[in-house]
């Protein structure tokens, strides 16, 4: 533990050593006036450089979801580009999916890599299980839902020991979320994995959102 928190530091050192803030809010945390991700939240500001999550998250884990060629039709014939589906997280209650197109697959992966650092979310765990009640974030604390497109993704509490139920796609976003145990319950197209991916994304921030007793 105290060796990662000591990897944790010196990314920190290293991304203040190269960053100049173009945004407000990118000269607030490196000023150290924001130190936290829930303080961004709670001042519902927009975070426009990835710099800020690599300051404010220094332990993310990254998985490629999806590599794609696509092509497309021009003037002097077609052209190929690589099109690319990634997940950030820290395995700690925040999560981001983002995309690139590019040419090459590094600089592509990189790129869907930032996207994803500005568009992370604050994912609420709890345990919402009649059958656990242990009290701990290792589940979602009760039944959300997320769509995209034609693909329908619900996540259901679970009980300590279940693991993640849930596809491929979900189950990676789930991980690195943070999310342990869960049940999930899937309509539509979900070998889309673009769709299945922000499906389940949606379903994540669904979990900050209030529920109300009916």
């Amino acid at each position: 533990m105290e060796q990662r928190r000591n990897y944790d530091e010196e990314r920190k050192a290293q991304a203040k050593a190269r960053w100049v803030p173009k945004t407000s809010l990118g000269r607030k945390v490196l000023a150290g006036e924001i130190n936290s991700m829930e303080q961004v939240y709670e001042q519902n500001l927009s975070i426009l450089e990835p710099e800020i999550i690599d300051f404010l998250l220094p332990s993310l884990q990254e998985e490629v979801l999806d590599i794609r060629m696509v092509q497309r039709s021009t003037d002097s014939g077609r052209k190929s580009s690589f099109a690319i589906v990634v997940a950030v997280g820290n395995k700690d209650g925040f999560v981001g999916i983002g995309t690139g197109k590019g040419l090459e697959v590094r600089p592509t992966i990189e790129k869907a890599v930032r996207d994803a650092k500005k568009n992370m979310i604050s994912v609420k765990r709890g345990c919402g299980s009649w059958q656990c009640g242990c009290d701990t974030n290792h589940s979602v604390p009760y039944r959300v839902s997320g769509k995209r497109s034609s693909t329908y993704v619900e996540l259901l509490p679970a009980p300590k020991g279940t693991g993640i139920r849930a596809g491929d796609t979900s189950t990676k976003v789930l991980e690195l979320a943070g999310i342990k145990d869960v049940w999930s319950r899937t309509e539509g197209d979900t070998r889309t994995i673009f769709n299945a991916a922000f499906a389940t994304l949606e379903a994540l921030m669904n979990t900050k959102k209030m529920r109300l007793k009916p």
